[in-house]
């Protein structure tokens, strides 16, 4: 490796195959999944740049010395870095009557994105906090975008009719609801493929149950990705966005 002019440092938890670790210094070695790479384009062992910023691994960037292009996670929470020129404005969807619906039209704000279902032990508290939020920003360039999904434990079984009157009878909910998709699998929305693909988890870009949450930029970028167990009401960064 030393002939290809190339050096690593590594502190990792769970190493990445092919690489080693090294004693390094304390104040930086217990961060788990911290990578720092001096390289051009690829790693001695063949990893790309994309790749390890994909798992959440910073990377030393040789155009700029001592900056660090990285896919932070902290909290339970994933700052994405989309490796993407695509952004959510370029899909249209099905909304809850079945007609299509541009997102393009949602340019300019901030949007929650959120997978739901209506007999999961999140629902209550989800739809609750969700309907809280909306009533709090909608007036300041906000929107949530609820797209019911029924492959966690088979919690969203009904006729998007049955969908509708459940989100907006018990908990008055007036945030758009979306045809019912799938979030894994091959029949994957593709709307959803570009979340994952924008905000991949450390453990792949699966969604996990019910309520997973993307927050979303007026630009149509993913900025971060919240796992379901997430409140609305400690995404903080819904205020800071809208008052970007």
């Amino acid at each position: 490796m030393a002939s290809m002019g190339l050096s690593t440092i590594f502190s990792v938890t769970a190493p990445l195959q092919g690489f080693s670790q090294t004693n390094a210094n304390p104040s930086w070695a217990s961060s788990p999944a911290m990578v720092f790479v001096n390289l051009s384009s690829r790693t001695p062992t063949g990893f790309s740049k994309s790749t390890l910023l994909h798992h959440g691994l910073p990377v030393q960037s040789s155009e700029f010395p001592g900056t660090l292009l990285k896919s932070s996670r902290k909290a339970g929470i994933v700052y994405a870095r989309a490796a993407t020129e695509k952004s959510i404005h370029d899909f249209t969807v099905k909304d809850i009557e079945g007609k299509d619906f541009s997102l393009n039209k949602l340019k300019g704000k901030v949007l929650l994105i959120v997978n739901v279902a209506s007999k999961c032990g999140l629902t209550s508290s989800n739809y609750t906090e969700l309907s809280h939020i909306y009533e709090k920003y909608k007036t300041q360039g906000f929107e949530i975008l609820a797209f019911p999904c029924n492959q966690f434990g088979g919690q969203e079984p009904g006729s998007n009719a049955d969908i509708k009157q459940f989100a907006c009878s018990r908990f008055k909910a007036e945030f758009p609801i979306f045809d019912k998709i799938d979030v894994n699998g091959p029949n994957t929305a593709p709307v959803y493929q570009f979340l994952k693909s924008s905000a991949g988890g450390f453990l792949g870009d699966l969604i996990k149950w019910n309520f997973e949450k993307f927050l979303v930029d007026g630009n149509g970028k993913v900025v971060e990705r919240y796992p379901p167990t997430t409140s609305p009401f400690q995404i903080e960064d819904i205020q800071k966005l809208l008052a970007a």
